[in-house]
């Protein structure tokens, strides 16, 4: 045996692997991330496995679902072809920022390119140590990763950009956090995995070599129409700032708390990345945080916005010698493009709300009007999601007064004060009758889920997981949440609230 193949040998390295890996990342310079494969495992055992997902990336499913894929997937065996490295980024979390944070326990295997001929990283989260770890262990605990499977894939059910799962993968061994627990490990699929504390990374080391790479391969990737523009590094950020102002808003009109949107929780490429204390809106309530070591709401539910222009605000300040080299000018480009996040925001995050009132023109006073419904909901407890599910079976009967009451009664039944309701929907009727009606109903079930991942459903199909290894739960909600514009009459008990004493929620980090 030559020393190339004893050394595949010994990292479990699996020759004639069947994942078609095109990896560019890994050819930037290596002060970008440090090279490190997986640490094997004791028992790799599937939890699930996202079949679609995997046909969409032109791998095999069968394959993956056999004794080699799960190896592969919990890091046991490296496939022929990647290039499995833990990438570096720095970060400001809660506002302090921290020049190298990086990959404490994820290992990017490397990059596919799917049937729609896009680039996609696989990457193995809870893969165990890399030099970023600082002192961790690497490892991840089963309730986390099933919430990241669950939360994830729910979001891409409902059309939110977002990082994927493939699959979990029991490790057979225990994590220790609080408490002895299960260890699994996440496979992830991304656009990428380039964070704004990448550009950060670079930045606070004075690496303007680095940055130039990184915001072309950034360019190349993912806004390719910046090339041609006159300044590239600027049409970049412009591109970022409109993405990220499109997903907020998303976020918003579909009830989600990230949690923790640190600079290192920021995708350049615009996707929802890294579910730990996430959670969805059930009661709404603007100034709510879920998250239990967000004290002071940093990131609650309406601060999202404000959070990612600040965060935006950062990527900039990375940046700013590529806009120019004269500082005030540069600054001053910077400026006009973040200046531009705000105005994107709104028109998303209104043109959402519009839809999901029914509105499918714009006049003056809808704005007020879909803001007004909030207040509303917010003094009254109003469920955020059933609210406007509701909504769409009210605008369907066209019947007499009569016959609206009762239509509007669903509605009417989740307010603490009904009446409050009552005057609401009197100004929203007079507003439909301004526009035809064009099959109405339908339209806003389009954009209104019956499903989201409720947290006290969660919350029991972890608890399931984990105590007892009892994955049903697991996979009954995952099933519904993959149709969540559908009515399904089977499952209307995910649909509902929480009893009032599971509306305390919080949720902790699964680090």
């Amino acid at each position: 045996m030559d020393g190339v193949a004893a050394v595949q040998t010994y990292m479990g390295w699996m020759p004639h692997s069947p994942i078609p890996f095109s990896n560019s990342y890994a050819r930037l310079p290596e002060r970008f991330f440090s090279r490190r494969a997986p640490t094997p495992v004791g028992a790799p055992e599937p939890v699930a496995l996202n079949r679609p997902l995997a046909e969409r990336l032109g791998l095999d499913a069968d394959w993956l679902a056999s004794a080699e894929g799960a190896a592969v997937l919990a890091g046991s065996r490296v496939p022929e072809g990647a290039d499995p490295i833990a990438t570096a980024y720095a970060g400001h979390q809660f506002g302090s920022f921290n020049p190298q944070l990086g990959d404490g326990r994820a290992i990017l295997l490397g990059e596919v390119v799917d049937r729609d001929g896009l680039r996609r990283d696989i990457q193995l989260k809870g893969a165990g140590p890399t030099p970023y770890s600082r002192n961790g262990d690497g490892r991840a605990a089963l309730g986390p990763v099933l919430r990241e499977y669950l939360v994830s894939e729910a979001m891409a059910a409902l059309g939110i950009p977002t990082t994927r799962a493939l699959a979990a993968t029991l490790t057979g061994e225990t994590v220790i956090r609080e408490r002895r627990l299960p260890g699994a490990v996440l496979c992830r699929v991304a656009a990428s995995h380039i964070r704004v504390g990448t550009f950060q990374f670079l930045a606070a080391r004075g690496d303007l070599d680095g940055l130039k790479a990184l915001a072309d391969h950034v360019i190349a990737r993912h806004y390719p129409a910046a090339a041609s523009a006159e300044r590239p590094a600027e049409a970049m950020l412009a591109a970022v700032v409109a993405a990220q102002a499109g997903l907020v808003a998303r976020w918003l009109n579909i009830g989600f708390v990230h949690g923790v949107m640190n600079t290192d929780n920021m995708s350049i490429a615009g996707e929802t990345i890294d579910y730990g204390p996430c959670a969805f809106l059930d009661a709404y309530d603007p100034g709510i945080a879920f998250s239990s070591i967000d004290a002071h709401g940093r990131y609650a539910y309406a601060n999202q916005p404000r959070i990612a222009h600040w965060n935006l605000v950062r990527l900039a300040e990375a940046m700013l010698p590529l806009l120019s080299e004269n500082e005030e000018e540069a600054v001053a480009l910077a400026t006009g493009i973040l200046d531009g996040f705000a105005p994107r925001f709104e028109a998303a995050y209104h043109g959402g709300l519009r839809a999901k009132i029914g509105l499918a023109e714009s006049h003056d006073g809808d704005d007020t009007l879909a803001d007004d419904l909030l207040t509303a909901m917010a003094e009254n407890r109003a469920d955020f999601t059933l609210t406007f599910r509701r909504l769409a079976a009210a605008v369907e009967d066209e019947g007499g007064e009569d016959e609206r009451g009762k239509s509007d009664e669903g509605v009417r039944e989740l307010f603490l004060d009904p009446t409050a309701f009552d005057g609401w929907a009197a100004r929203w009727r007079e507003r439909l009758a301004a526009e035809p009606a064009r099959e109405r109903g339908a339209a806003m079930r389009r954009v209104n889920p019956a499903f989201i991942p409720r947290n006290h459903h969660v919350e029991a199909a972890l608890a399931a997981a984990t105590e007892r290894l009892d994955f049903a739960p697991f996979h009954a909600l995952n099933a519904v949440l993959a149709r969540p514009y559908d009515d399904q009459p089977d499952a209307e008990l995910y649909a509902a609230s929480p009893e009032p004493d599971g509306r305390l929620y919080r949720t902790f980090c699964g680090t």
